[in-house]
């Protein structure tokens, strides 16, 4: 017998003067499968401060970066783990984007329910309004977060306010025919307790009619009472069947795989026939395998059979998968899925059939200085890719970046990965754990505060290292122990082991590189800039105005000529 899954219905309706002007938007999204029992289904709502064209925008864009950003979190975090950290890096980029513009802003209540087996997961931030009726019970669930400015009422804790954003959480159990309404403030002053439990059970059957009955009423209870054309929507979501019972999001889904005992070369596993074992450390094993079906040949990563009994571990080797799965970039190696079910925990990737970048250089010692800047640029378009959905690579270095036959560059290691939400510390731990080396940015060994300029430093030293066959600093980073150390660094200018470099370049991987963390680029996307191949100069190269430098030579000779001819003719 299939297994009973949560099943639910909803309704909504809006009242606007203009639908286009509406400062509210509302989404219910139904999952099935797996995503149903791992992320749950999500209903949410949110409301601007504003009554113009941003106000649709800030409305809209935080109801669907949600929802796009939520189901896009590793499948082994928990709910409150998921939406805490996409809401957080939401109300980041609102708050951001509010300063270039002119005559509002995003800022924007919010209430959103996820709903995963059998509980509801409640997250709330300003004044939008989520009540439950149940039974004869009508209760409102969220607090009114509002401050009072010159007799007007503005929405606190919302969210793009301010930088930090403080969300109401609760979980709370649900019961089959648990009745949950979303709506604004706007219908504060119009419509009772009694009056929403009235109209919903008029028909609770269609729940689109209940809806526009709440809508009308507030609607012609407003006219009433003097408030003019206010905007009113409402959403309601029903659950109509609960599962039998609620199973670990984390088991469900890798089904409590075992790990993989150790393999050696002929052994098979899930119907993949190892060639080569590549790699045997503490933390994890890594084979080549060839798929006895399609005669594919993949990359089948594991973790250590000695690290079985490891949660944590095991949490972050998950992540691992998902940052192969979801980042999407030509220079990050690829997830491959096997058309069957697996019996054990690990993911396979691309074989690439290449080399790293120290052997790559080695065979190519006389590698023109566009060779090593194309290079350059396509590792920081990868480590790019990484940051967009916030992820910190953490071992950036020649050994972890591969190149193809076709020469592109491609980055596979993600061992030290690690997506960020304000834990700088498990960060730090879990990049010193797996293993610093010379191209670690100092705050490593020095327990400071790491993050995105962290791989800046990484990458650029990576870079210094490609264009000259050395490292920028007499003292390696990391075996600073103190920040007197730090002090001490003095960076050597690339152009004194490879003339070819740009000053321009020098001056950026200088900037790039500084010890302390604070004075780096503040975008990777300004050294990528650096990275660009500088400007073949050659002689009688046109200047600004449009002629050549020889042209001005002589037009200067000639006014001189003249000049000596008016004062001899006198």
């Amino acid at each position: 017998m299939a297994e009973q899954a949560l099943s639910l219905s909803y309704g909504q309706a809006f009242v606007a003067p203009e639908r286009r002007r509406h400062r509210s938007s509302m989404s219910v999204l139904v999952t099935e499968g797996e995503m149903l029992r791992t992320k749950g289904t999500c209903a949410l709502i949110s409301d601007s401060i504003w009554r113009n064209a941003i106000a649709k925008q800030a409305g809209d864009l935080s109801v669907r970066g949600f929802l796009a950003d939520y189901y896009s979190t590793p499948l082994h975090w928990d709910v409150k783990t998921s939406a805490t950290r996409v809401l957080r890096a939401l109300n980041s980029w609102s708050y951001s984007q509010s300063s270039y513009i002119e005559g509002g802003s995003y800022v924007s209540s919010m209430s959103l329910m996820v709903l995963r087996g059998r509980d509801a997961h409640l997250f709330h931030m300003g004044d939008t309004l989520v009540f439950r009726l149940r039974g004869a019970e009508f209760e409102q669930l969220t607090r009114d977060h509002v401050t009072d400015l010159g007799g007007y009422r503005y929405p606190s804790r919302a969210l793009g306010l301010d930088g930090n954003l403080d969300i109401d959480y609760s979980q709370i159990p649900l019961k089959q025919g648990d009745l949950f309404l979303f709506t604004t403030r706007a219908v504060r002053g119009t419509l009772m307790p009694s009056d929403f439990v009235q109209q919903i059970r008029a028909d609770v059957s269609n729940l689109d009619a209940a809806c526009e009955r709440l809508a009308e009423a507030a609607r012609a209870r407003a006219g009433e009472r003097g408030y003019g054309a206010e905007q009113f929507c409402f959403q309601l979501v029903r659950i109509d069947r609960l599962p039998e019972a609620e199973s670990d999001p984390v088991e469900t889904h890798h089904g409590n795989l075992p790990v993989p005992a150790e393999l050696a070369v002929g052994e098979r596993l899930d119907g993949l026939e190892v060639l080569e074992v590549l790699s045997r450390n503490a933390k994890a094993r890594v084979y080549r395998v060839r798929d006895d079906r399609s005669r594919a040949e993949m990359v089948l990563r594991a973790p250590s059979p000695e690290l079985s009994s490891r949660n944590a571990y095991l949490e972050h080797f998950l992540l691992q998968q998902w940052v192969a799965e979801h980042i999407n970039s030509p220079f990050i190696a690829k997830l491959i899925e096997l058309p069957r079910p697996r019996r054990y925990l690990y993911y396979l990737m691309a074989d690439m059939h290449g080399e790293s970048l120290g052997d790559w250089l080695q065979r190519h010692p006389q590698a023109s200085l566009a060779q090593r800047l194309d290079i350059a640029r396509q590792l920081a378009k990868a480590v790019q890719a990484l940051h967009r959905r916030d992820v910190l690579h953490q071992q950036i270095h020649p050994d972890n970046i591969l190149i193809d036959p076709h020469g592109q560059v491609v980055l596979s290691d993600f061992s030290a990965c690690f997506r960020r939400d304000g834990e700088n510390e498990k960060a730090r731990e879990l990049a010193r754990e797996v293993g610093l080396n010379a191209h670690s940015a100092p705050e490593y060994a020095l327990g400071n505060e790491v993050g995105r300029r962290s791989d800046q430093y990484a990458l650029a030293s990576t870079v210094y290292w490609l264009l000259t066959d050395a490292l920028p600093y007499d003292q390696s980073p990391d075996e600073l122990r103190s920040h007197t150390g730090l002090e001490q660094m003095r960076y050597r200018s690339a152009r004194t082991r490879n003339p070819a470099v740009p000053a321009e370049l020098d001056d950026a991987l200088c900037r790039a590189l500084d010890p302390q963390r604070a004075l780096r680029f503040r975008r990777l996307s300004e050294f990528l800039l650096a990275l660009r191949e500088p400007r073949k100069r050659r002689d009688g190269e046109h200047l600004r105005g449009g002629a050549p430098a020889s042209l001005w030579q002589g037009i200067a000779g000639l006014l001189l000529l003249l000049l000596v001819l008016s004062w001899l003719l006198k």
